[in-house]
């Protein structure tokens, strides 16, 4: 059975938010933005594929970088308007070449990095 990506929400600009995390640690990774064949395609290809707003077109993690993202399940929130993407992330998954995006934290309000940049694998 083929999934319908029409009952999910998307926004004005065909979009919809998709978390990443680590599968096995349950580390949030990063977030980024699927169109309706994006997830068709991380669906297919058990390759996560994002939708690149600043370049409009797509972005299959990893194929530059050989950071990859191999899907381990998708899951919809209950407004169906978020996804959260489940997966085996190989190297950093943040282009600043930390692991996670978000290594910022603000603490008493002040601002402190949390996570160094990753050695090449």
């Amino acid at each position: 059975m083929d999934f319908d990506t029409s009952t999910l929400k998307f926004n004005e600009a065909g979009l919809i938010p998709a978390i990443a995390q680590d599968a096995t640690t349950g580390d949030v990774l990063m977030m980024a933005w699927m169109n309706a064949q994006a997830v068709t395609q991380t669906l297919e290809t058990g390759r996560v594929t994002y939708w690149s707003r600043s370049r409009q077109s797509f972005w299959i993690k990893g194929d530059t970088s050989g950071h990859v993202q191999e899907l381990v399940e998708l899951r919809i929130d209950c407004d169906r308007d978020c996804l959260l993407v489940k997966v085996h992330q190989t190297g950093a998954a943040c282009h600043t070449g930390r692991r996670s995006c978000f290594y910022t934290l603000v603490e008493d309000g002040v601002e402190r990095i949390t996570l160094d940049v990753m050695d090449d694998e």
